[in-house]
């Protein structure tokens, strides 16, 4: 099959389950161009010096053909995410000062009693032997009940989120044979509403600090000064779909690759403490971000051997870096205790995960929550049925019930 396919059978919902044997196939080229134009690179060394090269830009403004993810979204300014230095700069040290060092050391640790408590909260439904969905009655829940309080989004307003963030993350699809104009409209009216939302409840607590992110983010004013009413709105969209979507999905699998290994699960239940180093092989063995879409040359670059030409769509395949032989000893299998575990799972460079620490707390508390449970517990399904997004990728839905 032809090389220039790759993304288009990747894309392909039939690849979702596993789409590693593609991987390893884009990895013996090192980067190919695609039938739209479009350049892949998976491999884990091209990858990483790709994230740290001033010569590519995050900002999709900057491309001169079409990408494979359709049109761009030009009435809706790009959160900090998908703009360059200097301005992601300043708007990441705004949106820092109230999440982490060297200003609020402590908030994310300080979550850990009510993510503890969240946690066991929903693991109690999995007590009575009846048939789970860990996505639905744990692994959504949990990070978005977590980044709702962390943010101060009341919590009877909680609901809206989910259909809001289904919309958005969709607008990340690229479905061959399908319409990406209504698919990005209904993006963009999503993002729209949960900004206008977002916006007006920071408003609302100016002047009245009540503890929370929001509130941090219109009330405190560093040396930058502060951000302005469109900043705010966009940033505070990123920080809450950023703040879940991929936590629900390192939950997830997570739980479902733990499942399939029981002697790592034996091992975990035996040694707790080995978690941290669990979650760190999740992040490169499945990990929730598969790849970077949205990164442009600014300049002709050359990856091996191939010449990517200014303003082409790069997209940077994580997952595939994270499997590559040449850097990972054994890259297929899954140890939890792999040493020198530097994945691609959070990125790198100057966009590596703003909520990377947030995440990894989560997964932790949650998995080592679960452990007592899934021992006996068996999959309904497998592999069960996978959301259709190609970059956030996932299980739709996890049943579980009672071995035997």
């Amino acid at each position: 099959m032809s090389t220039e396919t790759l993304f288009r059978r990747i894309a392909d919902y039939a690849s979702r389950a596993d789409p590693y044997p593609l991987y390893a196939e884009l990895r013996e080229h090192g980067a190919v161009r695609q039938d739209d134009g479009s350049y892949l690179v998976g491999t884990y060394d091209e990858i990483a010096a790709l994230l740290h090269d001033p010569r590519i830009s995050s900002d999709r403004r900057r491309r001169t053909v079409p990408d494979a993810l359709g049109p761009g979204q030009d009435d809706v300014p790009p959160a900090f995410i998908g703009l360059d230095d200097p301005e992601h700069d300043r708007l990441r040290r705004l949106a820092m000062r109230p999440f982490g060092p060297p200003h609020s050391p402590g908030r994310v640790d300080a979550l850990r009693g009510e993510i503890t408590r969240i946690a066991g909260e929903l693991a109690d439904g999995f007590a009575d032997g009846k048939r789970i969905d860990v996505v639905d009655d744990f692994a959504y829940p949990l990070p978005v009940t977590v980044i709702c309080r962390l943010l101060g989004v009341p919590s009877e307003d909680e609901p809206r989120f989910r259909t809001w963030s289904d919309s958005i993350v969709a607008g990340f699809d690229a479905t061959p044979d399908e319409d990406p104009e209504q698919r990005l409209r209904s993006a963009t009216e999503a993002r729209r509403a949960m900004a206008l939302y977002l916006g007006e409840l920071a408003e609302s607590r100016r002047g009245h600090p009540t503890g929370d992110m929001l509130s941090a983010l219109v009330n405190d004013e560093g040396p930058e000064g502060s951000l302005n009413p469109i900043e705010l709105m966009t940033t505070s969209v990123l920080l809450l779909i950023a703040g879940h979507e991929t936590t629900v999905n390192l939950i997830t699998n997570g739980v479902l690759t733990l499942l399939r290994h029981p002697d790592a699960l034996a091992r975990l239940r035996d040694d707790p403490a080995l978690m941290p180093q669990a979650v760190e092989e999740l992040l490169r063995y499945e990990p929730p971000v598969q790849m970077l879409p949205q990164r442009t040359p600014l300049a002709d670059i050359e990856v091996s051997g191939v010449t990517i030409p200014q303003g082409a769509p790069l997209i940077l395949v994580l997952a595939s870096g994270n499997r590559d032989p040449l850097r990972f000893a054994e890259p297929d299998r899954f140890d939890i205790t792999r040493p020198d575990n530097q994945h691609l799972g959070f990125g790198s460079g100057i966009h590596s995960c703003f909520g990377a620490p947030l995440a990894r707390l989560e997964t932790q508390i949650a998995l080592t929550t679960l452990l007592p449970r899934l021992g006996d517990l068996r999959l309904v399904e497998d592999p069960p049925p996978y959301r259709t997004n190609q970059v956030l990728r996932g299980p739709r839905h996890l049943l579980v019930e009672a071995a035997g």
